[in-house]
């Protein structure tokens, strides 16, 4: 051990901190110089000043799973952090800024879609833990919306038919158990994007059997309980592209239809259509979205299972840039999204 102070009464060398965020790992004992230092360098842990931090989850197609974790304020390729409880795709994500969930999903060619629900410690990541379960197995559940208390998952089908279910679902997020019913959509189908504010859930598109490909908007009040009303309509009908929001502001992008790489956002505290935004990179369908309060990244997609992600900066308009890659390139349909400073957190 290295001896930093005299008198033999601190040997321990302390954890150098990573980042000005409450969360860095900065142990051990400081002298003010040292502190100092790290501060004017920007890597001084701030309480309040959450990582902004965003995870995408899901199947590697016919081999195992992966949980991968990204620094939404800088760009770069994914790592790896753990794994999924069971290896599944095409779920839904939410999280408060210290826990993400991961609900529902298809297993692979199992043809099973499991009903349970995980959750990570965001800060230290690692593999996901069982929290409960839905009140049914769903797959192309979407529409992940939440705050600091609660997650929403929306729709979704037991059978792989655009039949699925108008049923919203949510659970408290700092507790473990399983989900309770919210309320309904307007609409039964499967694969809604979902955005958040810190009062107001938005879901977008889906499919359903009875309106084909749909460009329906509707929203709740996440803090109750109820059904959806209408908000107005994308510009694009589409489902399972995804979602991410500052406090004010939703982004909608990607999905399946004719407009694939279109990029739209919406007013959350208002209501009213969606107006363009700009393209990403390339068409994704099955894409996950996560945001920090500034910045939105959409990452994989069934694009020739493709692994990148690309990025815009929520307050502008224009089109994607390239982010990065995840950690493999036949990931497919990574629904499973969450982060830890959305705009649905305060």
């Amino acid at each position: 051990m290295t001896k930093r102070y005299l008198g033999n009464i601190i040997t321990q060398n302390p954890t150098a901190p990573a980042g000005p965020f409450e969360n860095s790992a900065a142990s051990g004992v400081w002298s003010l110089a040292e502190a100092f230092a790290y501060s004017k360098a920007g890597l001084w842990p701030i309480p309040g000043n959450v990582a902004q931090l965003g995870f995408f989850a899901s199947e590697l197609v016919g081999s195992s799973n992966f949980i991968n974790k990204i620094n939404i304020a800088t760009t770069g390729n994914a790592t790896d952090v753990g794994d999924l409880t069971v290896a599944r795709r095409l779920g839904g994500g939410g999280s408060s800024s210290t826990r993400g969930i991961f609900a529902g999903g298809y297993a692979g060619s199992t043809d099973t879609r499991p009903n349970t629900i995980d959750y990570i410690t965001m800060a230290s990541a690692g593999n996901a833990s069982d929290f409960g379960d839905l009140t049914e197995g769903l797959t192309y559940i979407g529409g992940g919306v939440s705050t600091e208390t609660r997650a929403l998952f929306a729709q979704g089908t037991n059978d792989g038919s655009n039949a699925g279910t108008n049923q919203i679902q949510y659970v408290t997020i700092a507790t473990t158990g399983n989900a309770s019913d919210f309320g309904d959509r307007t609409f039964s189908g499967v694969g809604p994007m979902g955005v958040s504010s810190t009062t107001r859930g938005v879901f977008g598109g889906g499919n359903s059997l009875s309106i084909g490909i749909s460009n329906i908007i509707d929203y709740v009040t996440i803090a109750s309980t109820g059904n959806a009303i209408d908000f107005g309509d994308i510009t694009v009908a589409r489902q399972s592209g995804g979602g991410a929001s500052s406090s004010t502001r939703g982004i909608f992008a990607g999905g399946f239809s004719s407009g694939g790489d279109v990029i739209e956002y919406i007013t959350i505290a208002t209501t009213g259509n969606a107006t363009d935004f700009g393209d990403l990179t390339v068409s994704r369908y099955a894409c996950g979205g996560v945001s920090s309060k500034i910045r939105a990244v959409f990452g994989n997609g069934t694009n020739a299972l493709y692994n990148g992600m690309d990025y815009v900066t929520i307050a502008t308009t224009g089109n994607a840039a390239t982010f990065g890659e995840l950690s493999s390139g036949n990931a497919f349909g990574s629904l499973h999204s969450c982060s830890t400073a959305h705009g649905g957190l305060a």
